[in-house]
C-alpha cells in the first residue's frame, strides 16, 4: 500500500491525501489557492491511512486519520502544521516553485 501512496504522490506537483469532511484539509486547501496551486486530492480509505499512517515521523498514530497528508514534489511534507510553518518562515513557496507546481 505503501507503493500506491507514493505512485499517487508522484503523480502531480501537489498532492493532498485528505477527507472530505476535514477542517484542516479545507485550510490547507484554501493555502494552496489563495497561493495558486493545483493540487490533486485523493480519499482516504482505511489502507490508505495505515500506509500513511506508517510514513508519518515522530506523528501520534492514536490520532486518526493522519491527514491532510501533504506531498510536494512526491515527497511527503507533512500534515497542516508543517505546511503552515513552512510557509510562515517562507520555505513552502521555494519549495513549490521547486517542485514546479508555481510558475511566479
Amino acid at each position: 500500500m505503501a507503493d500506491r501512496v507514493a505512485k499517487l504522490a508522484s503523480e502531480r506537483a501537489v498532492v493532498i491525501f485528505g477527507a472530505s469532511e476535514c477542517c484542516l484539509c479545507h485550510a490547507v486547501e484554501t493555502l494552496f489557492r489563495e497561493l495558486g496551486v493545483s493540487w490533486a486530492v485523493h480519499e482516504v480509505d482505511r489502507d490508505v491511512e495505515r500506509a500513511l499512517a506508517g510514513m508519518m515521523v515522530g506523528r501520534s498514530r492514536s490520532r486518526s486519520p493522519p491527514v491532510p497528508a501533504v506531498f510536494i514534489g512526491g515527497r511527503l511534507v507533512g500534515p497542516t502544521d508543517r505546511v503552515m510553518s513552512l510557509h510562515l518562515a517562507g520555505q513552502l513557496v521555494p519549495l513549490l516553485r521547486q517542485a514546479g507546481a508555481l510558475w511566479l
